[in-house]
C-alpha cells in the first residue's frame, strides 16, 4: 500500500531540495532519518516533516503501526512553484532597480511498505 505527502509553497528552489531527495529516494525511512541531519542543506527539516508525514500516512491508512525500517520511500519529487507572487527588487548601482525572483517549490513524497524499483 502507498502513501503520500506534498509540501507546497516551500521557500527552497526545486533544484537544492532534488539534490536531497536524490540521497535518500529508494531507501528506508528509518535510514532517511540518519542521512538528512547530515546533509547540511537548509531545507532538510522540511523534507524530513514530510517523510515523516507520509510515514504517518501509510500507518494511518494500514490500521496498524509499523518499523520505520520497513517502510520504503518510493517515489521523491520537487517541482518549481509559482514565481508570480515573490517578485522582489533589489537596489542596484546608480540608483537602478534589479529585479529578482524568489525560489519556490512544491515537494511530493510517496512511501510504500513494500521495497520496490523506485523512480
Amino acid at each position: 500500500m502507498e502513501a503520500i505527502s506534498k509540501a507546497k509553497f516551500q521557500r527552497y528552489g526545486s533544484r537544492k531540495v532534488g539534490l536531497l531527495l536524490d540521497l535518500v529516494r529508494g531507501k528506508s525511512v528509518k535510514a532517511s532519518q540518519g542521512i538528512i541531519p547530515f546533509s547540511g542543506l537548509r531545507c532538510s527539516d522540511m523534507v524530513q516533516k514530510t517523510i515523516d508525514a507520509a510515514a504517518a500516512n501509510l500507518q494511518v491508512k494500514l490500521g496498524t503501526k509499523l518499523d520505520l525500517s520497513k517502510i520504503y520511500i518510493k517515489e521523491a519529487y520537487s517541482n518549481m512553484g509559482p514565481m508570480k507572487n515573490l517578485k522582489r527588487i533589489q537596489p542596484g548601482p546608480q540608483g537602478r532597480a534589479m529585479p529578482f525572483k524568489r525560489n519556490i517549490c512544491h515537494l511530493t513524497i510517496t512511501v510504500s511498505d513494500e521495497k520496490g524499483e523506485h523512480k
